[in-house]
């Protein structure tokens, strides 16, 4: 219970990571001063690194039912 409680934690985490790297990369949200901000690039990863804390936070959820079957 413990574990899929943790990894789902981390998922949303690196999920919202995510949206606010998209977010700078946009130049919606951080310093003009950072590397990210307004930087194409950053807009892809943001997604990307989105993606990866949705499946993770999944995974966390699986292991809750997997363990209560």
């Amino acid at each position: 219970m413990k574990i899929s409680l943790a990894i789902s934690t981390i998922g949303v985490i690196i999920f919202a990571l995510g949206i606010i790297f998209h977010l700078q990369g946009q130049a919606v949200v951080g310093p003009q001063s950072s590397f990210m901000y307004a930087n194409p690039t950053w807009i892809t990863y943001g997604i990307q690194i989105a993606v990866v804390g949705v499946i993770i936070t999944g995974v966390g959820i699986g292991i809750k039912f997997l363990r209560r079957s």
